[in-house]
């Protein structure tokens, strides 16, 4: 087997614009469902967003830290573990938190809070938990990573399209209820095609690493849903609000983790796989949580 921290995965320019723009679309997607009253009404109540919040971007990183410690993976494995722990919500929480029975408005606004607040904390997460473990210390310098240039492509990817789906949601009702739906469902076809495709153009590398790689992942999402869990019974939540900030925390937007690792770390090979396996594997531990809730919701 070869060296995983050297590898770089065959990924064009142009496919890295795509999936740029395949992630923009699926943010303005998830726009069309917020209204600026949502976010009136978690300003009043804003305890769930708060630990929301606090789950996603402090506590998962800290858990993540711990677990590169223990496990102590190949360098570029571990700061894909990190950066994809930095990374706002994924796109597809809000469904599976719907399909649990969950809170969707609140999935929805922590998603929007989220993917503002990585702007800031997403490159700072990756710098400050990144240089604090040695391995991973190396690749950050050897890299120079400029937070600046992360939080813009942030902006451009995320929050732009995040305010044009709520400004069309709140100045065109009729038109953001015609293509809500349709708009959720297509983008998210296109975005998993997508992954389908550039897993195909690397299987070969993918099959080679997919043992190390795999068992990381599985134990880094049970993490990140445990610990999201543990969070809100922490903090007291309801049930309803407890199934959206466990899923919030347990689905991560791995889009995002693709184009940083492609656009700031030359396409880093243990790092990409690291994301791709994230993409499909939070998709289908979320969807099987979320039967298994519901199961036991019809149960009762």
């Amino acid at each position: 087997m070869g060296d995983v921290d050297g590898v770089i995965l065959n990924f064009s320019a142009g496919s890295l614009q795509l999936l740029n723009g395949i992630l923009a679309i699926v943010m303005f997607s998830i726009a069309l469902d917020l209204k600026l009253s949502d976010f009136g009404q978690l300003m009043r109540a804003p305890k769930p967003l708060i630990t929301g919040l606090l789950s996603q971007f402090v506590l998962l990183p800290i858990l993540t830290f711990l677990m590169v410690l223990v496990l102590q993976p190949r360098a570029s494995i571990a700061l894909g573990l990190i950066l994809v722990a930095a990374c706002p919500g994924g796109n597809i929480s809000n469904f599976i938190t719907h399909r649990a029975g969950g809170n969707t408005a609140l999935s929805v606004s922590m998603t929007a809070f989220a993917t503002i607040g990585a702007i800031l904390l997403t490159p700072l997460n990756v710098a400050f938990w990144g240089s604090l473990y040695g391995p991973t210390r190396e690749v950050l310098f050897a890299v120079a990573i400029d937070p600046v240039s992360v939080a813009i492509t942030i902006v451009f990817m995320l929050v732009l399209p995040l305010c044009l789906g709520i400004l069309v949601n709140a100045r065109m009702p009729e038109l953001a209820g015609r293509i809500r739906k349709p708009m959720q469902w297509i983008s998210m076809g296109i975005f998993l095609t997508f992954i389908v495709l550039a897993l195909a153009a690397n299987w070969g590398f993918f099959l080679q690493y997919a043992g190390l790689v795999a068992v990381l992942v599985f134990v880094h999402n049970g993490l990140a849903l445990g610990g999201g869990n543990v969070a809100a019974r922490i903090a007291g939540l309801s049930e309803y609000d407890r199934r959206a900030v466990t899923i919030e925390t347990g689905i991560q937007n791995s889009g995002l983790g693709l184009i940083l690792i492609f656009g700031f770390f030359g396409g880093l090979g243990g790092m990409a796989v690291v994301a791709a396996f994230w993409g499909i594997w939070h998709a289908i531990s979320g969807i099987a949580l979320a039967g298994w809730v519901s199961r036991n919701d019809a149960a009762r």
